[in-house]
């Protein structure tokens, strides 16, 4: 079994935080202090730093290290207009392509999203569910764009994603949990399975749209 102190375990574990809220956006990275936490030599840690800052989820700068990339309305819109794109695209092929085995992979993937989105909806408590709840959010997207035909829209998106997520993924904003998400989330998954490719991009778009500039009223949360 893989050691915990190994990179790719670190990177993950630390991926996970930054798309979480589990460090404050802008804050500083310190090697030391994940090196304590970790176990492991402090080239390993800046390693993993300098890989997550290639994906968008830490910034580097000389003499001044590396941080958090803080929130931005801006970088906000340009992230979501990107991901409707990639989105809607990934989707509408997987519709075309993915036959029996994708809709299997799709209803199973959203029932377990369900399941945890209405057990926060019932207890109004997020943080306890906090991690699953991600990892369920992401498998659901993930496998609505799995049975496209093209490998780098697929890592694209997922780096896309894990920005998106980082933007509005705070403590500020509930953790990105919108009471909204379920009804939307079970419109996507309708389309897919029974609609049409437009019927699909408009339900994406819909579900994605309150995070552009100009598009939500103060006060409401975002969709993921």
């Amino acid at each position: 079994m893989p050691s915990r102190t190994e990179t790719p375990d670190i990177y993950e574990d630390l991926r996970i935080k930054l798309i979480t809220a589990q460090f404050s956006p802008g804050a500083k990275l310190k090697p030391a202090d994940l090196r304590g936490l970790y176990g492991c030599s402090a080239n390993t840690v800046r390693e993993t730093l300098f890989r997550l800052a290639s994906v968008g989820l830490v910034l580097f700068e000389d003499q001044r290290g590396f941080r958090v990339r803080p929130t931005n309305a801006r970088r906000q819109h340009d992230l979501t207009t990107f991901r409707i794109t990639l989105e809607q695209e990934g989707a509408t092929q997987s519709m075309r392509l993915g036959g029996i085995e994708w809709e299997a992979r799709l209803t199973a993937a959203h029932h377990k999203l369900s399941h945890i989105e209405n057990q926060i909806s019932k207890t109004g408590g997020i943080e306890p569910v906090l991690i699953p709840w991600c990892k369920a959010e992401w498998e659901f997207h993930e496998t609505l764009v799995s049975a496209c035909d093209s490998p780098i829209l697929r890592s694209t998106f997922q780096s896309v994603y894990d920005q998106f997520r980082q933007q509005l993924v705070t403590r500020e904003r509930n953790f990105g949990y919108f009471e909204g998400n379920i009804a939307e989330h079970q419109r996507i998954v309708d389309c897919a399975l029974n609609g049409t490719a437009q019927d699909v991009r408009d339900a994406l778009h819909d579900h994605l749209k309150r995070n552009l500039i100009g598009s939500q009223p103060d006060g409401m949360s975002s969709a993921i």
